[in-house]
This record gives structure tokens, C-alpha cells and sequence, in this order.
């Protein structure tokens, strides 16, 4: 038995350096030579970064106070027990971005940043992110230095991101130092909002470096990118968020909750929008560092204005206003309301129903304006009404002084200096410089409120839980309180495997797509990486346990329209939870792109999915193989890769899966499964996949 330890031994290890020793040489998007050296990047998504304290803050009546580095996000203690402190280590300045007088919270940096939240016995496993993931790095001989983690302030829009920590250039160093530290290309892996910020990345990066160095460079950096519950067209919980606040499971009120979500700038940059509407624009970088922008629309399809709901399942918003007044102060939804006069009476509430387009482009919260006090924020944030700032303009003092007071109502920085970074307005020889951060509408770089056509990488993999019950829409009503719990939610619409119900129960009338989403953001979000694949897709069903094949489906050369979902025509067990896998290797010479679609894999813990970690793994074992004869791996049989997917099989007296494990007591072992073990041989499975 030594001896069989031992050569099992000697297979692991040979598995390891088959993962992460040697070089390599690029070439059409797949490896020659010897094996690779590939590095992994993680971008977290929203919430799922430690904020740390930068100050000194005494918290009166508590005996917990905050000193530098002391944990912020997520410290349940401290949030217990003095929780107005708590809130000023975490709110921003809805307008500026800036931090509170007497504290101000930065990222942790590090693997640690990101695995748990708040660390502890029993916190610990709650507020778990990517600690699993990294356990099976440890487990699969992974080197300490070929994971890194690039956690941000995910509070911050993007403009501010760069401008205030300069996040986009250490994300491009980073790359830069993997390469030369490791000697290969790096594999992307974002959750969530970090798939958003992995957006701004790579448009940021055509304007720092040579257009014809930018494919170059994205070739030499990152082999592939995973995709991760990317909301590619936002997510409607954010709506639910902003207006009647979401605690996230926080022991904190729901105003409360709205108060905060409200104060970071990057609470819109998850907004739903329509897939009809894009930005038109050219920006040009000068060897200055000077951005020049033309001509900026945000124009929408004749399809946007045929169809329903803006392509989405349902309306969005469905809100009840108080009392009709005020037309002219927002005469975008003048139109919507006048369709209602004919069936009120004065003074009566009315219903008006908003879609994804109004909701992102701020028809929605101009209509709400007189009835709640953030929309004035919202809409700051959306749409920059102070474009003029951006140039030396001579006006009259006065006229300048009433124009700021009602858009900036305060924090004006006054200076005698002319600054071009935030524009200077010259009144009467004196200058003065308003301080503000870019709008989503108007960011240079990206405008978020548009589909993200496929990124120019060779290796694109979108991987997303489905069927699972997910909000698409809300009833509101005014709650007669004041803000910031002014607003209820009366209704609530789920999609739910192809129908839509009311929070009662009730059928509701709509679009529902062929499955539901993953609890937290919709189907129609999730599936657009589906038009990232080409005209023909191979499509494969298997269950997502380990299996022998008898229930893999396929359908080879499925045609494939953009903009039009693909339905496989597939069976489906009841008791069986499955990953439908939908394969293009073709249509762009070079590149491959896959969508995975896991069934029932919640938003928020499926970068803790042995499932998903298991064919991440298998995908990239067989990519780094000398003798890969396919593009994809396998998916002919799945069987246990690691001792935990071995257990007791109680019906026949033995461990399950014996050929691929074999019972093996070590002292310790407290039930007949964990004496369940991979067999001496098991590295032979690995074969299996190339």
C-alpha cells in the first residue's frame, strides 16, 4: 500500500506541473510548446470587498470605537452596537463621492479581502465569497502567487474609481507583472458587478494604449475570461434597492439601508436598461492625456418604441403617484399621464408604468421628483444637466451663483486657479471650480446603459444559474411616511421557468423568457452573452453530478440568430438539476465562446459551486494539454476529481462510483464516507477530458 501512496503521490504532483510549470507560446488562441503558466485574476462583485477605517472615530455611548485598519465592511459587531458610526465609515457624498468629515473607508488589498467578509467562527461562513474557491486552488497544487484578487471600492462609479485610487492602472499593471512574474497570460474570473468593471477595464484601455497595440496586448495579457453572473443588462433589484431599500440580510432598517445604497455613486451602475438603446460617440486620446469627445447621443431603435417592456419581461416600475401636478416640471412623462386623465378624478392617485429604457435614461425618477427627494441625486448621477462646466465660459456672477445653488446645492470648492480636470467657469475675473464626478450618460469612456457587444478576447466563457424564482417587477405606493421610508412595495412580479406571478400568486400577463433567472438578476439580463456566440452552436445537456453519460444530450450545428434566444430542444428529468452548455468555436476564427447555464445556481453563491469549480478546472486542464484533440472538454462522463465528491453508498454496502473510488480508513475518519477515497489511479481519469 506504501507504494501505491506513493506513485499516487507522484501523479499529483505530475498534475500540478501539467497545470502551472513550464512556458509557453501563443498562437491562434491556442497553446504550443510546453504547457502554460497561467495566472488567475479575480474581480469581486458589488459588496464582496473588505472596507477597512482610515481614521479615528470616538463613537459616543458605545465602547467600540474605529481606528485605522479596523474592519468596516462587513463588521456585524460594530454595526450592532454603534451603528451611526458604522454609517459614517460607510456613506459617500451623494454628489461628490467624498467621504464623511470624521471617517473615511478604503479597500483591503489581498486574497483575504475577498474570501470572508467578516471573519469569524460563526460570521465566517456566512459572509463566505471566495473561500472555496481558493480552498480548491490549495487543493489542486495551485502556487500562492498565481491567484490574485484586485478588490475595489465598490461603492465609487467608475470615473472615480480611476481618478480617486486609480484602479484601471494597477488593474493594467497587474496584468503586466503576472506576465512577467509567471511567463503566461492571465485568466479573468469576475462575479457579478466586477463584470462591469472588467468592461470599463477594457474600454478604458483603448484609449491609454496604441488602437493597434490594443488586440496586441489583450492576446499577450489574458488567455481567457469567465463571466460570472454578469447582469450584462442590469439588474431590477437595484431599483428595489434605491427606492424602498434592500438590507441584504444586515440587522439594519430598510430606510436605513436605502440611505446608504443612495450614497454610493455606483448604485445606478447596475440599473436595468433596454437592449435597443446605445451611445453614439467618438473619444480620441492625445498625446497630452486631454480626452476630445464628439458628438455624444444616447439613441434607441424604432424596435424600443415597438415592442413591450423595452424587450424585458414586464414594466419594471409600476408606481402610484400621490396627486397630478406639476406636468411642466417633467413634461418626459407628460404623455403617460395624460393617457390616465380621461379615467381620474382630481386629486385621485394615478398608476403610471415605467420601463427599463425609462428607468436608465431618468424618465422615471424626473416623474417622481416632487414626491422624493432622492431623485435629484439620481438624476445628477444619470445625466450631468452641468455640462457646461467643462468649459471657460464668461457669464454674469449672479446668473452663474442661482444656476449652481440648484443643481449643486452644496460643496462648491471655490478656486482662483484655472482647472481643466473638473471644469472652471470664469465670472467677472473670478474662477471658481464646481466639483463633480462624470455621469453615466456622459462618461467618456463607457457609457453603461448599452449592451456589451462580445469583448475581444480568444477565450469567453458566460456562465449563469437559471430556473430559479427572480423579481422583474414592483408595485409602489407612497407610504405616508417620511424619507426615506416614504415608498412601499405593495406587488412584486417573479418570472419563474417561463410564466410570471404576482406576489399572491396570481398569473400576470407579459414576456417570459423560455427559463427564469438566479434569484437576484433576470433571465433576459444573464442570457444576452448568448448573442456573443455565432450562427451555429453546439449544444450539449448533462446532469450537473457526476454521471456515466446515459443522460448527456446533444444538438450539433443549432442555428443561431442575433438578439434571439437559443431553446434547445431538450428533455429534462424532474429530480435532475443540469448545465446546458452552448459552444461556438467557429464563427470567429481563433476564439471560442461558451455560455453555461447551471439550473437552480443561485446569484450570490455560485462562485461557491463545486459544480462550477469542477468544470472551470476541466476546461482549463484540457486547454493546457499537449494532446487536446477538441476545443471543448468533454462531456461524455463526469466523474469524482477530488476525495470530498467520494461518499458511502448505503443501498449497496460500499463507495459510490467504485471505479473511480475505493474505501481507504484513516485514522480520524468519524462515518464510512470520509473513509471513502480516490483511487491510486484516478489520475488516469483526468485523461478522460483532454
Amino acid at each position: 500500500m506504501g507504494g501505491e501512496e506513493q506513485q499516487r503521490r507522484r501523479l499529483a504532483v505530475a498534475l500540478a506541473a501539467v497545470l502551472l510549470l513550464g512556458t509557453f507560446e501563443l498562437s491562434e488562441g491556442e497553446f504550443n510548446g510546453d504547457y502554460s503558466k497561467l495566472s488567475g485574476i479575480i474581480i469581486p462583485g458589488f459588496a464582496s470587498t473588505q472596507l477597512r477605517a482610515w481614521s479615528i472615530l470616538d463613537c459616543p455611548y458605545s465602547p467600540l470605537d474605529f481606528n485605522p485598519l479596523d474592519l468596516v465592511w462587513l463588521d456585524t459587531t460594530k454595526l450592532l452596537s454603534a451603528v451611526n458610526c458604522w454609517l459614517k465609515c460607510m456613506l459617500l457624498d451623494p454628489y461628490n463621492q467624498t467621504d464623511h468629515p470624521e471617517c473615511k473607508s478604503r479597500p483591503d488589498s489581498g486574497l483575504s479581502a475577498i474570501t470572508e467578509l467578516d471573519p469569524g467562527y460563526i460570521t465566517g461562513p456566512l459572509s463566505s465569497v471566495w473561500k472555496e474557491w481558493v480552498k480548491w486552488c490549495i487543493e489542486f497544487g495551485i502556487e500562492a502567487n498565481a491567484i490574485i484578487a484586485v478588490p475595489y471600492d465598490w461603492r465609487l462609479p467608475p470615473s472615480l474609481l480611476e481618478e480617486r485610487d486609480l484602479y484601471f492602472h494597477k488593474l493594467k499593471l497587474t496584468f503586466e507583472t503576472a506576465l512577467k512574474l509567471r511567463g503566461g497570460p492571465s485568466v479573468v474570473f469576475a462575479h457579478s458587478l466586477g463584470n462591469h468593471v472588467f468592461r470599463y477595464f477594457l474600454e478604458w484601455l483603448k484609449l491609454e494604449i496604441a488602437p493597434k497595440q490594443y488586440i496586441q496586448w489583450l492576446d499577450e495579457h489574458i488567455y481567457a475570461y469567465f463571466a460570472v453572473g454578469a447582469p450584462l443588462l442590469g439588474a431590477i433589484e437595484t431599483v428595489k434597492a434605491a427606492l424602498s431599500g434592500n438590507t441584504f440580510g444586515l440587522p439594519v432598517s430598510e430606510g436605513t439601508a436605502r440611505l446608504m445604497f443612495n450614497s454610493f455613486g455606483s448604485s445606478l451602475w447596475m440599473m436595468p436598461f433596454s437592449k435597443y438603446c446605445r451611445a453614439d460617440g467618438k473619444y480620441l486620446k492625445h498625446f497630452s492625456g486631454g480626452i476630445r469627445k464628439d458628438h455624444h447621443t444616447y439613441q434607441c431603435e424604432q424596435e424600443e418604441f415597438h415592442s413591450n417592456y423595452s424587450g424585458w419581461p414586464t414594466n419594471i416600475i409600476n408606481i402610484e403617484i400621490p396627486s397630478i401636478r406639476g406636468f411642466d416640471a417633467y413634461p418626459s412623462v407628460s404623455e403617460f399621464a395624460e393617457t390616465n386623465l380621461s379615467s381620474m378624478e382630481c386629486g385621485l392617485p394615478t398608476q403610471l408604468s415605467f420601463s427599463a429604457r425609462e428607468v436608465s435614461d431618468g424618465t422615471f425618477f424626473k416623474a417622481i421628483e416632487d414626491y422624493d427627494s432622492d431623485s435629484k441625486r439620481i438624476l445628477y448621477q444619470l445625466k450631468k444637466w452641468v455640462q457646461f462646466l467643462m468649459y471657460d465660459v464668461v457669464f454674469h456672477q449672479k446668473l452663474i451663483l442661482r444656476v449652481l445653488s440648484s443643481i449643486l446645492p452644496h460643496k462648491i470648492m471655490w478656486s482662483c486657479r484655472k482647472v481643466v480636470r473638473h471644469g472652471t467657469i470664469t465670472c467677472s475675473g473670478m474662477c471658481f471650480n464646481a466639483i463633480f464626478f462624470r455621469s453615466y450618460h456622459d462618461d467618456p469612456v463607457l457609457n453603461p446603459f448599452t449592451p456589451w457587444d462580445r469583448p475581444p478576447i480568444k477565450n469567453v466563457f458566460c456562465i449563469y444559474g437559471i430556473d430559479s424564482k427572480t423579481e422583474v417587477g414592483y408595485y409602489f405606493a407612497p407610504s405616508g411616511k417620511p424619507y426615506p421610508d416614504n415608498w412601499i412595495i405593495t406587488d412584486v412580479i417573479y418570472e419563474i421557468e417561463g410564466s410570471l406571478i404576482s406576489r399572491s400568486g396570481n398569473q400576470v400577463e407579459g414576456n417570459p423568457g423560455p427559463a427564469s433567472g438566479d434569484e437576484t438578476v433576470p433571465y433576459h439580463s444573464l442570457s444576452w452573452c448568448k448573442n456573443w456566440l455565432g450562427q451555429r452552436v453546439n449544444i450539449t445537456r448533462a446532469p450537473q453530478s457526476e454521471h456515466d453519460g446515459s443522460d448527456v444530450q446533444v444538438e450539433l450545428n443549432v442555428e443561431h440568430h442575433y438578439e434571439q434566444d437559443i431553446v434547445p430542444n431538450m428533455t429534462r428529468s424532474p429530480r435532475v438539476k443540469y448545465i446546458t452548455y452552448y459552444e461556438d468555436s467557429e464563427s470567429i476564427p481563433g476564439q471560442r465562446t461558451a455560455v453555461w447555464e447551471l439550473d437552480k445556481a443561485n446569484h450570490r453563491n455560485i462562485v461557491r459551486s463545486p459544480v462550477l469549480m469542477r468544470e472551470l478546472w476541466l476546461q482549463i486542464w484540457h486547454d493546457i494539454h499537449l494532446d487536446t484533440k477538441s476545443n471543448f472538454v468533454t462531456k461524455a462522463k463526469r466523474g469524482p476529481l477530488r476525495n470530498e465528491d467520494c461518499y458511502w453508498d448505503y443501498g449497496k454496502a460500499r463507495c459510490a462510483w467504485p471505479e473511480y473510488c475505493e474505501y481507504r480508513y484513516v485514522f480520524g475518519d468519524v462515518h464510512l464516507g470520509q473513509s471513502c477515497r480516490l483511487r491510486n489511479s484516478s489520475a488516469d481519469t483526468l485523461l478522460h477530458y483532454v
